[in-house]
């Protein structure tokens, strides 16, 4: 694997997310980067594919771009063709890049390939858990959505374009989302990291629930 074209797309990425919401900034895509070569290390996969696109993953997401879910397909293409990487590598690079996302989980090919499962497991990981408490409700701030509303009950049968509109309450997002993905994930690594940040995230909306209704 060309390690200056993985260094070259770390720099770019860098560069690209400068400023964006702090959910889905370079951090973030570090931390997916870097679950999914842990995963990769237990899977006999493409681990150049694996890597550019969980660097490549949230390059242009369409939440922040009017709902263009082809802006990171260009935007990757041209980077990756000007590094001279080969036509069958960005191929598979794009092919995750469209169908990672959850919202897509419906579109996407009944049979998915191992690298696109390491990576969607990798970006999963990091919506669960402690850091995915703390991205949700940083995105609910960012959106100005409230947090939690009694009066609000979660939406659970959203069609594609229901959950792009979606206005939801941060809390109701845990329902809608975060407490779905552990019985999504695909390899084993994977599963038993979820497993633990599922619980995490049951005991946080307890605690929650507790201090909402001011039970001491």
């Amino acid at each position: 694997m060309n390690k200056s074209v993985i260094q070259n797309t770390v720099d770019f990425v860098k560069e690209k997310l400068l400023g964006a919401e702090a959910g889905h900034d370079w951090f973030h895509i570090e931390r997916v980067w870097k679950l999914s070569k842990n995963i990769a290390a237990h899977e006999n996969c493409i681990l150049e594919v694996v890597e550019l696109a969980a660097l490549l993953h949230d390059i242009a997401d369409p939440k922040f771009h009017g709902g263009d879910e082809t802006l990171a397909l260009t935007i990757s293409n041209d980077f990756l063709e000007n590094q001279k990487v080969s036509p069958e590598i960005i191929g598979q690079v794009l092919f995750i890049i469209k169908n990672v996302s959850f919202k897509n989980r419906n579109e996407a090919p009944q049979i998915l390939p191992l690298e696109l499962k390491i990576v969607q497991d990798a970006d999963r990981l990091d919506a669960i858990g402690a850091i995915g408490i703390a991205r949700t409700f940083n995105f609910g701030g960012f959106k100005n959505n409230l947090m939690y509303d009694p009066e609000l009950p979660p939406q659970l049968e959203m069609s594609k374009e229901e959950y792009k509109k979606n206005q939801g309450t941060t809390i109701n997002h845990f329902y809608e989302k975060l407490l779905l993905l552990q019985g999504l994930m695909h390899t084993e690594a994977a599963k038993k990291i979820a497993s633990e940040r599922h619980d995490f995230m049951l005991k946080f909306l307890d605690e929650f629930y507790k201090e909402w209704n001011v039970e001491i």
